[in-house]
């Protein structure tokens, strides 16, 4: 009778230990300042992003890929002049977060992007009476995995239209030369749309260069300004922070042995 009882509850331990390992497999959390979304092995990221709190998902088949939103720091040393001529060490804090934009869209709006960041740098450096000549984004790049995505997404499109062109072609018949002519303009097609996506990538690389050219010039015409103004004082000035710079560097390293000048120093060296 003892043992009956003691196998039941068992049982019934093994039951409940499976159903809570199923339960929780089941959920999640979402930490506060975190964003999710769901990765389906069937349908693939789904379009909604899941808040904060517990929630439920399907277990195995999707899997939750969560996301940092918190503004973080960052902090930016600097070593500049001022209007007297004086060095000037300072340290920018930045706190960023994911952008508003998506990929396709920092991409075909990236003049808006580049003005949005201007404006709003600006206004916040103009509080701490600091002047911000220009700002732009020289350069986008994105992750092995998008550019891949891009371009498999590409050829799926081509793929699928040239099965749909099949399908069709299966229910109708028509002349050879016909058929040749809209195979050939089917190709076309996918060529063009291949060549366009290679033209709007060298048309943002062309943009990035010239936008680093204008900045090239405007640090160019700054500097030649100074040297209008200062005179040989700027120059001595920027051989000065070289020099700090360089004993900084020195002083940090084990293997510099320093003698002072114009003496005999005896060295005990090893026989």
């Amino acid at each position: 009778m003892a043992a009956k009882v003691f196998e039941s509850i068992g049982k019934l331990g093994l039951g409940l230990a499976v159903a809570g390992g199923v339960v929780n497999s089941a959920l999640y959390n979402v930490d506060a300042g975190h964003r999710a979304v769901i990765f389906d092995r069937f349908r693939g990221v789904q379009d909604a992003v899941v808040g904060e709190g517990t929630h439920f998902l399907i277990p195995w088949v999707q899997k939750p890929i969560i996301f940092d939103c918190r503004s973080r720091p960052r902090n930016v040393p600097v070593i500049t002049g001022s209007k007297d001529l004086q060095n000037v060490n300072i340290t920018l804090r930045i706190l960023f977060r994911p952008a508003r934009f998506d990929a396709g869209e920092l991409i075909t709006q990236r003049e808006l992007v580049s003005r949005q960041v201007s404006e709003d740098l600006t206004e916040r450096a103009a509080t701490f009476g600091l002047i911000l000549d220009d700002v732009s984004l020289t350069h986008l790049t994105f992750g092995k995995e998008f550019t891949e995505a891009v371009e498999m997404k590409q050829v799926a499109q081509q793929e699928a239209e040239r099965a749909r062109f099949i399908v069709e072609k299966t229910h109708l018949t028509f002349g050879k030369e016909f058929t040749e002519a809209v195979e050939m303009k089917q190709v076309a097609q996918q060529e063009a749309e291949r060549a366009r996506f290679i033209v709007e990538k060298a048309e943002q690389q062309k943009k990035a260069a010239v936008i680093s050219a204008e900045g090239d010039s405007k640090a160019a015409e700054l500097i030649a300004n100074s040297l209008a103004t200062a005179g040989d004082g700027l120059i001595e000035l920027r051989k000065l922070e070289a020099a700090e710079d360089i004993a900084y560097q020195l002083s940090r390293s084990r293997n510099i042995t320093y003698l002072p000048s114009g003496q005999s120093v005896l060295l005990q060296l090893p026989q």
